[in-house]
């Protein structure tokens, strides 16, 4: 078995891990592996841009009290003002580096408005292409000073006495290989293949979270998943996702009868939190309606949102009606692999950054273009975090983990989608969990420390839908109430959604920012 070694390993090539790379290489060592090619990742997918509170009459308060009422006061306040104190930073930086963002005649920064944000502080690049230009700016950047392996899978993290050394890999030529390294950063992002219909790239099949699962790390608040509102969907075909800066811009959503369907649910309307518009969707839908985006209102609308008009081209859907069919869709994962402020994880040597980690920015529901902001500033801190660390004195040769050839009955990925979707949706409840643990746990083998089965690149990845599955599932049934992108239709409202409520009402009393509260989170490992 071929044997690589490096300062840092980074697994994942989305923005947290391409940025993270970049830094670290300046003074690292540093083996990037992926396993897809260098561009697949739902950060080059981000039509969204960055949210940074730049503008007039904008402030890091007013972006961190959208942050935590989008989050349904389940924050980690700390990582919250970490987060939106840093953005005007981070989008600083990223011009640096060659970024070219949006702007008006006046050559001031573009800012967009999006859902659950009460100012316009969305910064974009190419108009809805933001994640594609910055990725492959960073992608230039890294070429010359990081070694990187595509179309290679990391199958298992290697530990030695309480430490992540290694990690083993398959390629698609069925090749074993070993890395060692002193810190391995896992940047992997999320779970939302796990689900028939999502934005996220094919590539997103939750195997982060399940092998930091498999290696002993702590893992936290699973059960909050983010449906995207507006995923462009055609004869039941899902085509990409439709921008929240489309709904910014005017954009409403209505019914096969041109009815708001937002009107009387939320204050914001069609810019509501996420969550509390994707249940709104998926009800209308649930009784019979056909749900629609209404884009009439926005001129000029191909040359603003050059992305979405070329889906609807390759759906043949007319954008001259001014009607795009959508549905919500699997977006992002809340919780994740828990770390600290620097991204450490609770295992030794592992860290985790971008979608895959809880850094505890999103509490219970994300909010919008607050992703790509995540991966960059705590992209930062582990760049940092590492930069200090001394050379660590532990056994660079981890024990050779045993490759057996077990036959694993697992289902086909098709059928973990369906069952996630029928049970651990959108809107949940006790029995339809139940259904699925139990239906999880008939194919989860029985492990044991550096034991390696050998799969195929498929089998792998059924295998980490599996264990991912079962592990979202366990989360959501423990919790029994209903936050954010969790929703208990047997445990319908909290006393802090009441609350919710009147305070949306009531934002402009900036006193109220010493009520924000948290609440004791699920941990499994």
């Amino acid at each position: 078995m071929k044997m690589r070694k490096a300062d840092v390993i980074i697994i994942g090539s989305g923005i947290a891990g391409l940025y993270a790379a970049y830094l670290l290489s300046s003074k690292k060592k540093v083996i990037l592996i992926t396993k897809g090619k260098l561009d697949h990742s739902n950060s080059i997918l981000a039509q969204g841009g960055i949210a940074a509170a730049i503008g007039k009459n904008d402030s890091w308060k007013h972006h961190f009290q959208d942050t935590i009422i989008a989050g349904h006061y389940h924050n980690v306040e700390e990582a919250v003002r970490c987060l939106v104190q840093n953005a005007p930073k981070i989008i600083q930086q990223l011009i640096d580096i060659g970024v070219t963002f949006d702007r008006d005649h006046h050559r001031n920064l573009e800012l967009g408005r999006e859902g659950g944000h009460h100012n316009r502080r969305i910064v974009h690049a190419g108009g809805d292409s933001t994640g594609k230009i910055i990725i492959e700016k960073l992608i230039k950047l890294i070429k010359p000073h990081v070694t990187i392996y595509e179309d290679e899978m990391v199958y298992e993290l290697l530990t030695h006495n309480g430490n992540c050394v290694g990690v083993i890999t398959k390629n698609m030529q069925g090749e074993y290989f070993i890395y060692q390294a002193d810190h391995i950063v896992l940047a992997t992002g999320g779970i939302g293949r796990l689900y028939p219909i999502s934005s996220n790239d094919h590539t997103i099949t939750g195997d982060g979270i399940a092998m930091a699962y498999r290696a002993g790390a702590d893992l936290i608040d699973l059960e909050f998943i983010q449906f995207h509102p507006t995923m462009l969907v055609h004869n039941s075909i899902p085509f990409g996702l439709v921008s929240e800066a489309v709904r910014g811009e005017g954009a409403r959503l209505v019914n096969q009868k041109g009815e708001l369907i937002m009107e009387g649910i939320h204050p914001l309307k069609d810019l509501a939190p996420r969550d509390i518009v994707a249940r709104t969707i998926y009800l209308s839908m649930q009784n019979g309606d056909q749900v629609y985006l209404d884009i009439s209102i926005i001129k000029d609308f191909t040359k603003r949102f050059p992305t979405i008009s070329k889906m609807c081209e390759t759906g043949h859907i007319d954008i001259n009606t001014g009607l795009l069919p959508i549905a919500p869709g699997a977006h992002f994962i809340m919780g994740g692999v828990k770390t600290n402020a620097y991204g450490e994880t609770t295992l030794k040597g592992l860290y985790a950054i971008g979608e895959v980690a809880y850094t505890g920015v999103h509490g219970a529901n994300r909010l919008a273009s607050n992703s790509l902001l995540e991966g960059v500033v705590f992209a930062n801190k582990v760049a940092e975090y590492i930069f200090m660390r001394p050379k660590k004195n532990i056994r660079r040769d981890p024990m050779i983990p045993q490759i057996q050839k077990l036959k694993l009955s697992l289902p086909e990925i098709k059928e973990i989608q369906d069952v996630m979707m029928k049970n651990v949706g959108i809107i949940r409840d006790e029995a339809s969990l139940l259904f699925a643990k139990e239906w999880f746990e008939q194919f989860l083998p029985k492990f044991h420390s550096n034991m390696i089965i050998d799969l195929s690149f498929e089998e792998i990845t059924r295998l980490n839908m599996v264990t991912t599955g079962w592990l979202i599932t366990t989360s959501a049934l423990k919790r029994t109430e209903s936050r954010g992108g969790h929703f208990r239709k047997d445990y319908p409202y909290s006393n802090d959604e009441k609350w919710l409520k009147r305070y949306i009402v009531r934002r402009s009393e900036e006193n109220e920012f010493n009520q924000v509260k948290n609440v004791t989170s699920t941990v499994l490992h």
